[in-house]
């Protein structure tokens, strides 16, 4: 049973109040379904950032967009939108930061001296597929940076528009410069809808894993994240259809709520799954120590509690099952020399 008075096509159902604001008021919904996106051209001074989380495989990343409209409702990156003094709600899937200059501060990076290369992950935070990207193509940019120096990147991404990029993808491939990671939370298309809204199908999510398989760009998925109740039935059924689309590897988590991310999952539980919020939001509560966030490195990602074990117990039988003997490739900074490589251009 779906509540009528949702607003489709986005996660937040309202605006939430800025933990930073020093007065508070209370938002108005009234216009709120018809609230268009905005963008806005901010000027950063670097792009790359050096990722210092314990339990993160990642040494650095780098995010060309603030804000994300794919409207997760879940998604951990919504309390950095109050740092700019927006809301973590509604504002954080409509109103969008562009970094329009993220290729030329990438490439001033990349020429620093005595800058050692490791691989980047693009995005560690928002999205670079969102469908703002369309119109702006920072990452396609930012790739033909990475082709240019011979850096390695690895791509994470919700949305099949990573296609796109494949004149570039490709023969990164060929020096074995990039992945892509597909975050496939589930790969039932009316909870699709509604988990990520502007995300693309799961049918054309798996349509990409094949096509990328097929050009030998190394793709990895995210299952991520598995809500009980929701999506933790279907962990065997998406990591079959994964590997038979061509998926090398995938990672999963268990969903947490910390911070502004709570009071928006809260409320988009409610309207979207009124029959089952509170049984959804007690299950979260048993597997993080009776709250709905976890904060701790290391203990953020395993959960605790009979339901994380029997998620992560599935998840280890789905790896033997459907992942055995596959190997996900390690990317190369050999040939990273600090100097672009004109003959590598695909376009000014």
């Amino acid at each position: 049973m779906q509540n009528e008075n949702i607003i489709k096509g986005q996660g937040a159902q309202r605006n939430v109040i800025n933990r930073f604001d020093r007065y508070t008021y209370e938002p108005e919904d009234e216009d709120l379904e018809t609230v268009k996106t905005s963008f806005t051209e901010v000027f950063p001074k670097t792009i790359v950032n050096q990722v210092k989380s314990e339990d993160l495989p990642m040494e650095y990343s780098m995010n060309p967009y603030q804000g994300c409209e794919h409207g997760c409702s879940y998604c951990f990156a919504r309390p950095t939108h109050e740092y700019w003094g927006y809301s973590a709600g509604i504002d954080f899937e409509r109103k969008i930061m562009v970094k329009k200059n993220a290729p030329e501060l990438l490439e001033k990076f990349f020429q620093k001296r005595g800058y050692k290369p490791a691989s980047i992950l693009l995005s560690g935070n928002t999205d670079c597929y969102q469908p703002a990207e369309r119109q702006f193509e920072i990452t396609r940019k930012i790739l033909q940076v990475c082709l240019d120096y011979r850096h390695p990147v690895n791509v994470l991404t919700k949305n099949a528009l990573v296609l796109r990029d494949i004149d570039i993808l490709k023969p990164m491939a060929e020096q074995n410069l990039v992945s892509v990671s597909l975050s496939i939370p589930t790969i039932n298309e009316d909870l699709r809808r509604k988990m990520e809204p502007r995300t693309s199908s799961a049918k054309n999510k798996l349509k990409a894993i094949e096509i990328l398989s097929e050009n030998n760009i190394p793709v990895n998925i995210m299952v991520a994240p598995i809500i009980p109740g929701l999506n933790s039935d279907e962990p065997l059924t998406i990591l079959k259809a994964i590997s038979d689309a061509g998926a090398q590897s995938f990672g999963y988590t268990l969903v947490r709520l910390n911070d502004t991310v709570e009071p928006v999952f809260v409320n988009w539980i409610e309207s979207a799954f009124p029959d089952r919020a509170q049984k959804v939001l007690n299950l979260i509560r048993s597997m993080r120590g009776g709250k709905l966030g976890e904060k701790r490195y290391f203990d953020r990602q395993k959960g605790e509690g009979s339901i994380a074990e029997m998620i992560h117990n599935t998840f280890k039988i789905g790896r033997k099952k459907f992942f055995e003997g596959k190997e996900f490739p390690k990317l190369s900074t050999k040939n990273f020399t600090g100097a672009k490589d004109q003959q590598l251009r695909l376009f000014d």
